[in-house]
């Protein structure tokens, strides 16, 4: 149904769910942090994704369309990945709460996933959760900071994160 329909759709336990469209300032930070990471990866078997390659959770029984991913894994399928290493999504005023509760805790339950991004389109506000040892940890970037995206070992300055968003 999803490759023939004209609307995406989200599937979170056997309900689906539309999505709407996004802001000029969204889809200008998605293309700024999809940018620096596809340079940086280039010529690795690592690829980005934005928006239209679904992230599968098979524990959760949920399919999200993340709006930037990177997945270093051969494609099992060309319309999803099933283990991506880090996932970024920006927050609008109808997504930020299921963004950083319920659609977080899904992503954690992958096993292949190192990192976890929410980045504000209000303000330089940029929040990183990283897998570790004893487990999950968010470290907080605000203006004037650098970006760790220590899965794929780059740093993005967070003005170039931002650039052109609020023009």
């Amino acid at each position: 149904m999803e490759s023939a329909s004209p609307v995406k759709h989200e599937y979170v336990a056997g309900r689906i769910y539309a999505m709407t469209g996004t802001s000029d300032a969204h889809n200008f930070i998605c293309l700024n942090i999809a940018s620096a990471l596809r340079s940086h990866l280039k010529g690795s078997p690592c690829r980005v994704f934005m928006a239209d390659v679904k992230a599968k959770m098979e524990q959760a029984d949920a399919y999200y369309y993340p709006d930037v991913m990177v997945s270093c894994e051969p494609a099992p399928n060309p319309y999803y990945r099933e283990q991506p290493s880090l996932i970024v999504e920006v927050l609008s005023s109808s997504t930020a709460k299921f963004d950083a509760g319920d659609k977080r805790r899904d992503y954690q339950s992958l096993p292949s996933l190192q990192e976890y991004v929410l980045v504000s389109q209000e303000c330089m506000d940029v929040r990183v959760w990283r897998r570790g040892e004893s487990g999950w940890t968010v470290a907080i970037y605000t203006d004037g900071a650098v970006v760790p995206f220590n899965s794929v070992g780059l740093e993005i300055p967070i003005e170039q994160i931002y650039e052109e968003a609020w023009v």
